[in-house]
């Protein structure tokens, strides 16, 4: 399983980033302060830090200079918003910046693109007796092969990569079909009910009042 170090100063970040990404299927430890960190890098092996750059103990710079002999790939992520700030942090080695505050769909994309620039990605995701082989474009339920249309299966894996997280219809759409989405939800309303019923997703696949739709497993 994917390891992910979580370094942020403020608690509820950290737990917000943890839920998200561990229901992604990471397995994620998170620390408060500088000093720790650099202490769980020694201690443990990680294949993505995710960092803050205002820190107690230890900055996020100088952990980053810690980090960059060692090759783990790094996210900064920080409410320093300023080109000066994003130069800085991608000149000292950080595969990507994302500014506070942040969507958890792009900070788990971003985590998504950072990990398969480095092969670390995982391509099996599961979801109850639900598997999809990424690589492969294939679907299995409780091992019976699934058949799904393009857009069912690029559905399905958003989903799964953000289980428990309700999802707009408009990020939905725009993901999927790569589209501007104009309110009109007939086509993604059609392709979830035809997911749900492929699945007998009918009770996890749940309509969130005014937003769109989220996964429950």
């Amino acid at each position: 399983m994917i390891k992910i170090l979580i370094v942020d100063d403020e608690k509820p970040i950290c737990d917000l980033i943890d839920l998200n990404l561990s229901s992604a299927g990471y397995s994620c430890t998170s620390v408060q302060d500088g000093l720790e960190a650099i202490d769980k890098i020694e201690q443990d092996t990680y294949d993505l830090i995710l960092l803050d750059i205002m820190l107690p103990g230890a900055d996020g710079y100088d952990i980053m200079e810690y980090i960059r002999p060692l090759g783990i790939p790094v996210i900064f992520i920080t409410a320093k918003h300023e080109v000066k700030d994003r130069v800085k942090g991608l000149k000292l080695g950080a595969d990507d910046y994302l500014v506070k505050p942040f969507d958890v769909v792009e900070l788990v994309a971003r985590v998504e693109a950072v990990l398969r620039r480095y092969n670390k990605a995982d391509q099996k995701l599961t979801a109850g007796d639900v598997t999809v082989d990424v690589e492969a474009h294939r679907v299995t339920k409780a091992g019976r092969p699934i058949e799904l249309t393009n857009k069912e299966f690029g559905l399905l894996v958003l989903f799964i990569k953000n289980i428990n997280v309700a999802l707009f219809r408009e990020t939905l759409y725009e993901k999927v079909w790569e589209e501007e989405y104009f309110g009109d939800s007939r086509t993604l309303d059609l392709h979830v009910q035809r997911l749900r019923r492929k699945l007998g997703w009918e009770h996890n696949l749940v309509a969130v009042y005014k937003v769109g739709y989220r996964l429950e497993v």
